[in-house]
C-alpha cells in the first residue's frame, strides 16, 4: 500500500504499530511489515555463470545469489502484449510507447519482463535491467501480421455491414474461448510471481476484452484472485487509443442493413460494444489495485503511473481470523494513526473455497483446468480400458470403460439409500492434437446399502466413433462429496484392418451381462449389446471361481471358400487357458460357416466359460482364430486372474451406463 500526504508525497518512517487492518468489520493483527523505497535501490549484480549472464528469473527461482533480499527496493514490471486482440496499428503504438519508456523513463530500480500471447503464451524477455535486451525483445512485435478477432459482435442482420463479413459464422463461442485464454494467461503470470513478496506491476496492452454474459465470470474471478495473492497490480491499456465511432461505420465497412443507421441504434450498439470491451479491463485493474487507461493515444501516463505507485510502499501481512473456506469476497480497510494522509490499497480478496462452497461455474472451471493440465490428478484412483469394433470400412466404435473403486467414494446416507455423484469429463485428440470427441456427464449413484459399495467398483461406459489412426485419450473423474479428482490418459491406436489378412476386433472379457438396448446417435446398438444384453467389460481382468467368464469378439470380411460366388465362410475358433506355460483348459472348437452380423459383414463369437473348473491363480488366455478358407490366423493373448469365491458380496460393476457416442 502507498501512504501519501496532502501534497501527494509518500509518507515515510511509519511503523507497523501505526497501521490497523479491518476485514469485514473485524480487526486483524499485523504479523509482518516491510517498507520498500526504489530511491534506495542498489544496482542488481547479475552474476555471470559458465552458461552466460544469469537472469533475474533465476533469482525468483531461488537460484540466484544468496537470497531474494537483492530484490528489495526494486520494481518488478511485466509488460504483457495481448497480440491476439490487437490490430497492427495498435501493436505499433504499444511498442513505440514501450520503447520510449525504456529509452527515456526506465530507472535503475526497474526490472522489466516482456510477455506476449498470440497462439500461445510466451515469455520473450526475462526480468532484466538491460535496456538493449528489452529493446530487441520489443522489436520482435513490430510488423506483426496478427489481426484482432476477440471482440466481434453478433446479433440480427439489422445494423450489420452489407459485405462478405456478414456471412461469417457466429463468433460468440470464439469470443468466450478467447476471453478465457487471456484470463488464463494472466493467472499463469500471477502464479509464477506469487513467491516474491515485493509489489509487482503488469502493464497489459490489449485491444479490448469482451465477456459474454456470465460465461467468463469464474475465469475473471480466478484471474483477479490469483493476481491479488501474488501482490500483482494490473494496469490495463486499451491499445486502440482514442476512437472515432462513426454512426454508420467507417470506410472499412459496407452499408448497414435495416433502419438502425437512421434511428440511432447503430451508434448505440457501437458505443455499447466498445464499453463492453473496456469494462473487463477496468474490472481487472480496479480489483487488483491498478488503474485502467482508455481513450488516449498517449500511453506514457501508464508507465508513469506504475513508477509513481511503486516509488515507495508498505507491505503488511496478516492471518485472517475468518477461517471459513467459503470463497466469498473479503473487504479490507486499512487505517493509519494520522488524519492528514491518504492510503492507496487493494480493496479486498477472495477467500479460498473448499469444494462444498464452490459455485457451479468454479467447479466446472476446475474440471476443465484439470483436463488441460499436463499433471495427472491422483486424489482418486481411476482405471480405463479402450476397445475397438468396426462400424464401416473407415469407421470404428471405441467403447471406453472407466473404473473408480467404491472405497474412493464417501457415500452420504439419505433416508434408506446411499447417494453420491461423479463428474466425468473426457476428450480424445488426434495425432495433430485436435479434439475429435468429447464427453461431459454427471452420473448420479443411488445404491442400496446392502450392496456394500465400499467393496465394489463403480464402472462408467461411453464411446467414440473414430477413423483408423493414433489418438490420445484423457478422462478426468471427480467425486462430488469431497471434490477429489483422478485422471487417466493414454495413447490408443485404431488399426487400419484393410491390410490385415485376418480382421479381428478387440476381445471383450466380462463377468456380467446386463439388460440394455441403448443405441448410438446413428440409431445402431452398441457393439457390446447382443440380444438385449450388454457385455460389461472387466477392466481389471480379475474373476472369481463362482463367476462365468464371457468372451465377445468379431471377425470381419471372412474369406469365402473357393467356388461359386456367395459360397460359405469357414472360421474356426477356440480359447485356451495356460498356467505356467501348460494348457489346463480349452473350450470346444467352434466353426462358423456363415456371416451372422450382416450389417458389419462379420462373424461374431460369444463364449460362456464357467470358472469353477479352474483353480485360483494367474492364467494366460489365448484366443485361437483361424480363417480356414483364407489360410490366415491370429492368436491374441490376454492375462487374467482367477480368485477363490469371496465370503461376502462380489466386487462387480455397479450401475453401468452406456452413453451414445
Amino acid at each position: 500500500m502507498v501512504v501519501r500526504d496532502k501534497t501527494g508525497a509518500v509518507v515515510k518512517g511509519l511503523k507497523a504499530s501505526d497501521f490497523s487492518i479491518i476485514e469485514d468489520k473485524k480487526p486483524q493483527q499485523v504479523i509482518s511489515f516491510d517498507y520498500q523505497n526504489v530511491a534506495e535501490a542498489a544496482v542488481l549484480a547479475e552474476k555471470t555463470t559458465a552458461g552466460g549472464k544469469a537472469s533475474v528469473a533465476d533469482l525468483l527461482e531461488r537460484n540466484f545469489a544468496a537470497s531474494q533480499a537483492q530484490l528489495k527496493d526494486h520494481r518488478l514490471i511485466v509488460i504483457f502484449f495481448d497480440l491476439s486482440s490487437m490490430q497492427e496499428e495498435d501493436i505499433d503504438r504499444a511498442v513505440d510507447a514501450a520503447d520510449d519508456y525504456i529509452n527515456k523513463q526506465m530507472q535503475a530500480a526497474d526490472l522489466v519482463a516482456l510477455v506476449s500471447m498470440s497462439t500461445g503464451l510466451t515469455m520473450d524477455q526475462d526480468f532484466t535491467s538491460d535496456k538493449g535486451a528489452l529493446l530487441r525483445g520489443l522489436a520482435k512485435y513490430n510488423g506483426s501480421d496478427e489481426t484482432g478477432f476477440a471482440n466481434g459482435t453478433t446479433g440480427s442482420t439489422n445494423g450489420t455491414s452489407d459485405d462478405t463479413t456478414a456471412f461469417a459464422a457466429d463468433d460468440t463461442e470464439y469470443n468466450s474461448l478467447n476471453t478465457d485464454r487471456e484470463l488464463l494467461a494472466i493467472r499463469a503470470i500471477s502464479k509464477s510471481l506469487e513467491r516474491v513478496d515485493q509489489r509487482k506491476s503488469m502493464l497489459y496492452f490489449s485491444g479490448g476484452l469482451t465477456r459474454n454474459g456470465i460465461e467468463n465470470q469464474a475465469s475473471l474471478r480466478a484471474a483477479t484472485n490469483e493476481a491479488a495473492k501474488a501482490n500483482l497490480a494490473i494496469y490495463s491499456v486499451d491499445a486502440r487509443g482514442l476512437q472515432a465511432l462513426a454512426p454508420v461505420g467507417d470506410a472499412s465497412k459496407g452499408s448497414l442493413r435495416g433502419n438502425s443507421a437512421y434511428s440511432g441504434a447503430a451508434a448505440t450498439a457501437q458505443l455499447s460494444a466498445n464499453f463492453g470491451s473496456q469494462e473487463t479491463l477496468s474490472t481487472l485493474s480496479t480489483d487488483t489495485g491498478g488503474k485502467a487507461f482508455f481513450d488516449s493515444n498517449d500511453f506514457a501516463p501508464a508507465f508513469q503511473q506504475v513508477q509513481h505507485d511503486t516509488e515507495a510502499y508498505y507491505i503488511l501481512g496478516f492471518h485472517s481470523t475468518n477461517q471459513t473456506r467459503d470463497g466469498s469476497f473479503r473487504h479490507l480497510t486499512v487505517k493509519v494513526d494520522r488524519s492528514d494522509v491518504k492510503i492507496e490499497y487493494r480493496p479486498g480478496y477472495y477467500a479460498p473455497a473448499d469444494f462444498q462452497h464452490q459455485k457451479t461455474e468454479d467447479r466446472e472451471l476446475a474440471l476443465t483446468e484439470q483436463m488441460r493440465s499436463d499433471l495427472p490428478a491422483t486424489d482418486a484412483a481411476v482405471y480405463l480400458q479402450a476397445l475397438y469394433f468396426r462400424e464401416s470400412r473407415n469407421s470404428f466404435f471405441i467403447p471406453v470403460s472407466l473404473i473408480v473403486p467404491g472405497s474412493q467414494i464417501p457415500f452420504v446416507k439419505g433416508g434408506d439409500r446411499d447417494k453420491a455423484s461423479l463428474d466425468i469429463m473426457g476428450q480424445v485428440k488426434d495425432a495433430q492434437g485436435i479434439a475429435v470427441g468429447n464427453v461431459r456427464q454427471t452420473v448420479k449413484l443411488a445404491l442400496d446399502p446392502s450392496q456394500e459399495v465400499q467393496r465394489k467398483n463403480i464402472q462408467y461406459s461411453t464411446g467414440f466413433t473414430l477413423a483408423p489412426g493414433r489418438y490420445h485419450l484423457k478422462f478426468v473423474v471427480r467425486e462430488n462429496q469431497t471434490g477429489n479428482m483422478g485422471s487417466f490418459e493414454t495413447d490408443i491406436q485404431v488399426p487400419d484392418l484393410k491390410k490385415s489378412p485376418l480382421k479381428l476386433s478387440s476381445v471383450v472379457l466380462a463377468s456380467q451381462r446386463v439388460p440394455n438396448t441403448t443405441k448410438n446417435a446413428a440409431g445402431n446398438p452398441s457393439p457390446l449389446v447382443r440380444d438385449g444384453l450388454e457385455w460389461v467389460p472387466n477392466v481389471a481382468h480379475v474373476f472369481r471361481q463362482d463367476q462365468h467368464l464371457y468372451f465377445l469378439y468379431e471377425v470381419y470380411d471372412p474369406t469365402k471358400e473357393k467356388g461359386a460366388e456367395g459360397g460359405p465362410v469357414k472360421v474356426l475358433t477356440s480359447i485356451e487357458f495356460l498356467n505356467n506355460g501348460t494348457k489346463v483348459y480349452e473350450t470346444p472348437l467352434v466353426t462358423a460357416n456363415a456371416i451372422n452380423d450382416a450389417q458389419h459383414n462379420a462373424v461374431a463369437f460369444e463364449f460362456d466359460v464357467p470358472l469353477a473348473q479352474l483353480k485360483p491363480g494367474t492364467y494366460i488366455c489365448q484366443v485361437n482364430v483361424i480363417d480356414d478358407a483364407g489360410g490366415s490366423f491370429i492368436f491374441p493373448r490376454i492375462a487374467l486372474k482367477v480368485e477363490a469365491p469371496a465370503a461376502k458380496a462380489p466386487v462387480v460393476a455397479a450401475n453401468p451406463k452406456v452413453a451414445a457416442p
